[in-house]
């Protein structure tokens, strides 16, 4: 039994240092920005992918439409699936272009290629292409604000992800602490070492520069937003998390729904880490030390170093657990449940460190509850992970937005 506890130990020693290298690294990170000149008004398209969206655009059209920077609804795109769908109605209405899919892949990639491809073919140009969920809200200033990164030289930025419902219910709320890991704790440390950011979901920009270059929308995993993040890490393209504007979002309200998000979510990872993972490694193998060297670190860790402190902590309670039962088995079991405990209140306190940062997310009444619930939430992860990895096949399957008119 003792052999198991050291390896646990071990792994968990070795995950620890190597998330330790990981952050550190970081610090190497060079920044060499170009500042944009502009001659006449910034051109921007919105892409929009809408399956069966009705309960939920025009939400999002309207908050378009109340924007500090104006556009033409002529420059809206919203993507669709079928002519019958009720959006295209909506769309139509205030006068935004309706793109009709003809193939039928569903992943949102997909969609977004062939938005751009029938952009670029009507030789259309734009400065920027701006990426939102037919869920999404903005702030008012948000294309205004997000356009200033564009004029210091970034090539592709996210802003600050905010829930529209994050007190609705505590599904809602722990789904929302999500995306606080990646964005307030995780991309604000990239930033502040001038690191590649990571994307999730929408809310983003890409310059028309690179969408030229691409010919249309190359991502198409079943986690673009992470694909597309490996691929500028790859490419040193500078990358933006901007917290002085914020996008709003829903989250979903039944645990069945984080589920099926969460199996995507987590295989679409490992997905576009078998694309990307091992063109990272050549990057870090030449003789010059690329200006990125922290990014490159630090996502090919990936989540690597918390899988194996995971596996580290699971070796150890089992090495103890099976000791303490052949020694006593009435106490081998209590002890079993205060290790439990333990791990409870690490996850408890993580959760509070969360809340502590986004505190203005969630109402007062739900604090409480989302301390004590978001670790079992967290622990969930796990046989999300297994179903992920096991499950023959993954599809993008679609969370009900809004309620049906």
């Amino acid at each position: 039994m003792w052999i198991l506890g050291l390896i646990g130990l071990g792994l968990i020693l070795f995950g620890g240092g190597w998330f330790l290298r990981a952050i550190l690294a970081l610090k190497r990170n060079r920044l060499a920005l170009k500042a944009r000149v502009r001659t006449k008004a910034i051109s921007i398209a919105i892409l929009i992918p809408a399956r069966d969206e009705s309960a939920v655009i025009l939400n999002l059209l309207k908050s378009l439409e109340q924007q500090t920077l104006k556009i033409n609804s002529t420059d809206i795109y919203v993507i669709v699936e079928s002519e019958n769908d009720p959006t295209v109605k909506l769309c139509e209405d205030r006068g935004v272009q309706v793109v009709v899919r003809q193939t039928k892949l569903a992943r949102k990639g997909a969609a977004l290629d062939e938005a751009v491809k029938q952009i670029l073919k009507s030789d259309k140009t734009y400065d920027l292409y701006f990426v939102f969920d037919a869920d999404n809200t903005l702030s008012r200033d948000y294309l205004e604000k997000m356009t200033t990164l564009y004029d210091q030289g970034y090539a592709m930025a996210t802003g600050y992800r905010m829930p529209q419902n994050g007190s609705q219910n505590l599904i809602a709320a722990v789904s929302a602490l999500t995306f606080t890991m990646v964005n307030v704790l995780g991309n604000r440390t990239r930033v502040k070492h001038h690191g590649n950011v990571i994307f999730s979901g929408t809310g983003l920009f890409v310059t028309g520069e690179l969408v030229q270059k691409w010919g249309g929308w190359p991502f198409q995993s079943l986690t673009e937003d992470y694909e597309m993040s490996l691929y500028a890490t790859l490419e040193n393209i500078p990358t933006y998390y901007y917290e002085e504007t914020c996008f709003y979002d829903e989250q979903p309200t039944r645990y069945r729904q984080t589920v099926m998000q969460r199996v995507r979510w987590i295989r679409g990872y490992f997905d576009a880490r078998k694309i990307y993972v091992a063109k990272l490694k050549q990057c870090l193998r030449g003789q010059v030390r690329p200006a990125n060297y922290g990014s490159l670190v630090r996502e090919i860790a990936g989540v690597g170093p918390l899988i194996l402190i995971v596996i580290g902590l699971v070796l150890i309670l089992l090495a103890s657990g099976l000791t303490w039962l052949l020694a006593d088995f009435h106490h081998g079991w209590w002890s079993i449940i205060l290790l439990l405990f333990a791990i409870y209140g690490i996850l408890m306190i993580t959760t509070i460190v969360m809340l502590s940062r986004e505190r203005t997310k969630f109402r007062s009444t739900l604090i409480w509850k989302i301390c004590l619930f978001n670790p079992l939430y967290l622990l969930t992860y796990i046989p999300c992970a297994l179903k992920a990895i096991l499950s023959p096949k993954v599809n993008w399957d679609k969370i009900q937005h809004g309620k049906k008119p």
